[in-house]
């Protein structure tokens, strides 16, 4: 049984629990500001199960964050026991060459109150707040307008900064999907020298006005648009800021 208390403390939310869209958002964007996106048991040659109660004893007991599977695996299975109704699904990430990476590629979530929802707290930068599924309707958050497009039966979520051009992130299609159907591209991402989890290590996390990201031994910091960056010298310079910045301590 999962401990929604423990869970809301570990995410610092100490607001209504009621299933509105009003909570959603409110839950949805203390865990992007609490829990890291990261893979660092990749690094470490430490196997992620794709299982809802490992990835909630990740999160909640041990305070570190994880990638899609287990970031958004958890989220809804806090959701759920909210009272939210919630659906998995399946996504295909975008790549820089057009392409899309295979099915699923990445997992996000469909949240339905008075209107569907799209949820996810495990795809590094992206939205902060929930997106209201309709297509074909921009929708602004901090200066990024986010939109979703239909195309050949599945739904493309597009971001655009200013002044630039609408870029793809992700598509999915609404198929109903179980936490298990992910677990071959789960170990794939885990083991393969094509995935890019296992080509850096990286955890990252949105601060208020901005973003803090370890890639490697390089640390980029973003307050109010403003970008940092500096090369750490060492592998106690790097575990000294990922405690500092993002509370994780490996053993």
């Amino acid at each position: 049984m999962l401990d929604i208390d423990a869970y809301l403390s570990r995410i610092a939310y100490h607001g209504f629990t009621i299933p509105t869209a009003k909570t959603l958002r409110a839950i949805h964007r203390a865990h992007l500001l609490a829990v890291p996106f990261e893979n660092l048991d990749i690094d470490l040659h430490r196997e992620i199960p794709c299982d809802e109660n490992a990835a909630i004893r990740k999160i909640v007991e041990l305070k570190r964050g994880g990638f899609c599977y287990e970031m958004n695996g958890a989220f809804g299975a806090l959701l759920r026991e909210m009272g939210f109704r919630v659906t998995l699904l399946s996504a295909r990430v975008a790549r820089e060459d057009g392409s899309e990476g295979p099915e699923f590629d990445h997992l996000t979530l469909r949240v339905d109150l008075e209107e569907p929802w799209l949820a996810d707290v495990g795809f590094g930068e992206s939205f902060l707040d929930p997106l209201r599924l309709k297509v074909d309707i921009e929708q602004e958050q901090g200066g990024r307008f986010f939109r979703l497009v239909e195309e050949s039966e599945r739904i493309q979520l597009q971001m655009r900064e200013p002044g630039k051009a609408w870029k793809n992130q992700y598509s999915f299609a609404p198929t109903p999907r179980r936490l298990e159907d992910f677990a071959s591209m789960c170990r794939y991402h885990q083991t393969s020298p094509e995935s890019h989890f296992t080509r850096k290590r990286i955890c990252t996390k949105a601060t208020e006005g901005g973003r803090v990201t370890l890639a490697d031994y390089k640390l980029i910091v973003t307050r109010n648009g403003q970008r940092e960056e500096r090369m750490l010298e060492s592998e106690e310079e790097w575990r000294d800021a990922l405690n500092r910045y993002f509370q994780v301590v490996l053993s």
